[in-house]
Formats: C-alpha cells, structure tokens, sequence
C-alpha cells in the first residue's frame, strides 16, 4: 500500500477501499457511496462516535448513520443549540439563555434579558438562526490547556462553563467556535450550521420550546405535545437546585471541594422525604372521599419500587393500611404473549397482561370479597396460585405498581373516582451547564447498567444493547400517558451521578472495544468523568439510590 493511502473499511457498504491519508468523513460518505434514509450526522469510527469533521490517518473501520439513530439525533440536537446559543448572543449580547430540560418533544428554554423577549424577538432569533444555517459556517474544534480555556470563558462571563471545566480532571479542554461565539458541548456537532434545516422556536409555558426533528420521521418537526404537569415538576425542581446553590454540575463539584457533600446529600435526601410525604397526605384525604386503588407508574430504572414502599410507610403513618400487587404477577402464559412488529414476544405490551383477570380482582377486592392472588412464574412463563389470598378492610388501601399503571384501558371499567394515580421517574437531577442539560434516559439508564451488573448479572454491553427496545417500549406504552397521572414524583437526585460513578465506571470499562455498545459506553464513561466522586456512605438505608447501589434496608 501506498504510504500517503491507507485502509478504510465501511460497514454500510461493507467495502473496503484505500484513501488518501487526512481524508475527511464527509469526503467518504461520497468516496463509499453511502447512501441512508435521513441525514447522516456522525459516524463511529472503531466502534466510538465521531464528528464527520473527523479525518482518517490510520486503518479505521466506520459506520456512518442517519438521523434515525439516537446518537446521530444527538448530534444534530447539539448544534441545534449552538446555533441557538449564537443567535441570542448575537441579538441580546447581554442576555442569559438556559436550556433545561426535555418537554413537549423538544427542549424548553429561558432567556434572562434587560429586554423583555417577546413575539418580535423571537421571530427575529428565529431568522438570525436560520441566517447562520444558510451561512453553512463551520464549528470548529480548539484543544488548549483546561486552564486557559476556563480563563477564556470566564473573560466571556461563561462561569458555568468555567466552573464546570476547572472542577473536572482534565489536563486540556476542547471549546468550539462559530465565528467568534464560543460554546461547550461535550459530545461530537455537525461539520457546519448547513446540516441544521429542521427546527423552530416558539413560546412556551412562560417561557419558550426549541422545537426538533421527529424522531421516527426526522423530515419534519416532532408534534407537539402538552406536558405541563411534567413541565411543573421541572419548574419545582429547578426552584430546589437554585435555593440549594447547586445549578449545574461544577456548583455540585465546587460544593465537594468545600467538604459540603454531606449537607447536599441529606438535603436532597430530606427533599424527597417531604414530596413522598406530601403525596402520602393527598393519597389520605382522597381517601376519605373513597379512593381504594393506587396506580404507580414509570419507565424503567426510575425507582418505582422503593418509592412504593417509602410511601407505603407514610401511609400507615397516616393510619391506612396499604397492601401491594404487582401487575408482573398479572402476565399471560408466556405462548400467549403478543408479538411486536418485528415477530419478536412483546413483554412491554399492554397486551401481555391478562386484563380481565386484573379488573375482576380489583372489583372484588374493593367490594369487600377474598380473593386469591396469582404469581407468575417467570422461569416456566406460566402463572401460578399459591394460596396467596386477599381481603381488604375498612382502612385497606391497594398499592398496584406496575408500568402500564397508567393507561386507561387497564381500568377502563374501575370508577375512576376510586383510583389515584402516581408517575415516578428519573425526570431530571442537574444541568453540566446552562447549554447543556442531562437527559432523564442517560440517567436511568446508568441506574439500570449497575442495578443489572449487581444484582441480575448482565453486563453493560447486555444492557446497553437492550436499552433501545426498552426506549421503543416505554415511548409506546408509557409516555404518552404520563399527563393522566394526579401527582408525578421525580425520582432524581441532585447529588446521585457523582455518588453512582464509582460503581459504573467499572462496569462500562468492561465493553470490549469491538462491539457497538462500546461507543455508548465511552459516551457514557465521558459524561461521568465531570462528576467529582462522592461517597455514597452517607446515604440512609432507605434512599432510593439503594435500590441500585445496594446497602438498603428494604427487601426487593
């Protein structure tokens, strides 16, 4: 082989072809004649994502993907925020913008100025971001010592940025630039602001929606959706971290360095404590008006199971007696499971329940009848009874926890006025920075990546290999009922990703570098690595981090 070419083999086309050295990504997509549905917005390179920008100067193996794909969408989402970022400091240099949370199908976010933003402008941020798409302007990479990049944006009034950089053990820091605005994000952007043609912006709640590519059909803009319970629980949430001095990731670290971890944590743990308790007193005086069924719901990892029983305790505090079924003890003998539509046995589906069996025991239970439980058995997939029976009494009240807890049609013949409904997730802990917030997925699913090491013995390849069909499920089955619940309870702590580091990090170090789940985990190893570690030996036994990290006092 020639010394100026070297070897590159492309998984799409699954040809291997020999390119100049230096070659740019984005001249292979054409040299490969990869051709995909949707935007190509990345590509892995040995198994580990990179920008399209990337050149190659060794053999590398690469696979492109589209828009399709979660990284990819990742990707184009990020410098969908840039380019955001870039049009508010160009239009209102003064201004504060914040990007919090997840909402609505797009991502909610605030701009503090001496000029009220209003329906002017915002159109007119609307078309400077469309101006800088047009433009094509490259974002471009700059590596230097962490210290003088965190010099740089602290001279540009960035101390989020800032902080976040001189708190984290890094030697030398990368920044990127649009122009002369700079930003930080720490995953891969698109080469140029060209790639970005699908977006928009608009109010929002009191504040405002950027709004993104849908995910199943990234041609056009996802739907919009109402979430304003969800994004109420974000609101109270954020009042929490702001009184706690903690919002973003670097405020967190600074407070270690300070030695006030300890407070941190026995706030947040307090915090949860009182929400928990708050919900006990609603679920009581509704009680009195002749609730007796109460539905817990959530996805995957989001602690519904020690929430369960840390309100189960408030609820004998309050004099009621609660008793819990599970609705997995409800599944149909596993030959009777429906099928998805890849042919493959759907356990997320509704459908995988035996609905009938499930409504006629609740309309005995509460009208005062015994009756005998089932268990499912799910080692021979068949459902058992093992003389478990069951009669509520006058202060009985049903703890039913399961993720189809709040979907209609699972007690679509229960009067509604006997039923109280609970949502608990993971919904949000704290931002790395203002540009920068921390999906709720990426947190559950570290939670389930060391809960599944320690206590079902699968590895973070395993689990990080089914986590896209849990994703397909809980989008299908479980987020589009989340509005029906009465109270959501967030999950989250705003300490617990410096606390969980040190069990993950072992386990995602573990993926071997030649399967796919290896650029997930580098992605997650990297998103960690800003978190300073924290013990976790202040933790009460009943914290819910414990459901995952083990030493609780509960039996699970």
């Amino acid at each position: 082989m020639n010394n100026d070419k070297v070897k590159v083999k492309c998984i799409n086309t699954g040809e291997e072809k020999d390119v100049e050295v230096g070659t740019p990504l984005t001249a292979l997509i054409d040299i490969f004649g990869v051709k995909l549905p949707y935007l190509i917005a990345n590509a892995k390179i040995n198994n580990k994502t990179e920008s399209l920008a990337y050149r190659v100067y060794r053999p590398k193996t690469i696979e492109f993907v589209d828009l399709s794909n979660s990284s990819a969408m990742r990707t184009y989402v990020r410098s969908l925020c840039f380019i955001l970022a870039k049009a508010v400091d160009d239009l209102l240099p003064n201004a504060e913008m914040y990007i919090e949370h997840a909402v609505s199908k797009g991502y909610y976010f605030q701009i503090e100025s001496d000029v009220p933003v209003g329906k002017q402008e915002l159109d007119a941020i609307r078309n400077r971001m469309r101006e800088i798409v047009e433009a094509d302007i490259p974002f471009v990479q700059v590596e230097e010592e962490t210290m003088k990049v965190v010099q740089l944006f602290r001279e540009r009034g960035m101390e989020d940025k800032a902080r976040l950089l001189e708190t984290s053990d890094m030697l030398y820091a990368r920044y990127s630039k649009l122009d002369e605005y700079i930003d930080y994000f720490y995953g891969c952007l698109t080469p140029s602001t060209g790639y970005i043609k699908i977006f928009d912006v608009q109010p929002h709640n009191g504040g405002f929606l950027l709004r993104v590519p849908n995910r199943e059909y990234p041609v056009e803009l996802e739907p919009e959706v109402k979430q304003e319970k969800l994004l109420n629980v974000y609101r109270e949430h954020l009042k929490f971290l702001k009184i706690s001095r903690l919002d973003n990731v670097g405020d967190l670290n600074q407070a270690k360095l300070e030695g006030r971890m300890s407070e941190v944590i026995q706030v947040a743990e307090a915090y949860q404590s009182k929400q928990i308790g708050e919900i006990a007193e609603e679920i009581t005086r509704r009680f009195q008006e002749g609730v007796r069924v109460v539905l817990i719901s959530g996805p995957s990892s989001s602690g519904k199971t020690t929430f369960r029983k840390r309100l189960e305790i408030q609820l004998l505090v309050n004099l009621l007696t609660p008793v819990g079924i599970s609705l997995d003890d409800y599944f149909v003998d596993r030959d009777k499971t429906p099928l998805d539509e890849n042919g493959e046995k759907d356990y997320e589906s509704l459908y995988a329940l035996d609905l009938d069996l499930f409504e006629k025991h609740m309309l005995q239970l509460m009208q005062g009848e015994e009756v005998e439980l089932p268990f499912y058995n799910f080692v021979t997939g068949k459902r058992e009874y093992k003389k478990n029976f069951l009669k509520m009494t006058d202060n009985s009240i049903l703890i039913v926890e399961g993720i189809h807890g709040l979907n209609p049609e699972l007690t679509a013949h229960i009067p509604q006025d006997k039923i109280f409904k609970v949502y608990v997730s993971a919904l949000t802990t704290i931002s790395l920075d203002d540009h920068n917030w921390i999906p709720a997925s990426d947190n559950r699913l570290i939670r389930r990546i060391v809960r599944d090491y320690r206590y079902r013995g699968y590895s973070a390849e395993q689990t990080i290999s089914r986590w896209d069909s849990v994703r397909h499920g809980e989008e299908k089955w479980i987020f589009p009922f989340q509005e029906n619940a009465d109270v959501m309870f967030n999950s989250a702590m705003i300490y617990e990703l410096a606390a969980i580091r040190r069990h993950a990090e072992p386990v995602l170090m573990q993926v071997p570098r030649t399967v796919p789940e290896y650029s997930e985990a580098y992605r997650l190893l990297k998103f960690l690595s800003y978190f300073n570690y924290i013990t976790d030996r202040e933790l009460p036994p009943t914290s819910l981090l414990r459901e995952f990290l083990g030493g609780s006092s509960f039996r699970y």
